[in-house]
């Protein structure tokens, strides 16, 4: 079996974590994500658990119907239903829940 650190293109991926996402993720005051509905997607996982690790706020937007992981329920600061055939209504409810954990933020400390 080889150990995956040894591995060219782990290391390489996780170089572009370490230059590429932190920094954005570091530079960014909430993460927003939309939940995959379908296999494991390890690049959301990655963010979700870096934006958790980093105590950034976390908007995770499912499309109509997706069923929500508990233990993502139990992480998110937002979970938003968003169709994103409707656009103005996706951004919207999106924007809505930036307010709602700027002003808990704001009003809690949290």
């Amino acid at each position: 079996m080889t150990d995956y650190a040894d591995d060219p293109e782990y290391k390489r991926w996780a170089k572009d974590v370490q230059e590429n996402l932190i920094p954005k993720l570091d530079d960014s005051a909430m993460t927003i994500s939309m939940v995959p509905s379908g296999p494991t997607d390890v690049k959301f996982a990655v963010e979700l658990g870096l934006s958790i690790m980093m105590g950034k706020p976390i908007i995770a937007a499912v499309s109509p119907g997706t069923r929500v992981p508990r233990g993502l329920v139990k992480v998110a600061d937002e979970i938003v239903e968003v169709d994103m055939d409707q656009p103005e209504k996706a951004q919207k409810a999106i924007f809505d829940a930036m307010v709602r954990i700027e002003n808990r933020v704001e009003n809690d400390g949290l």
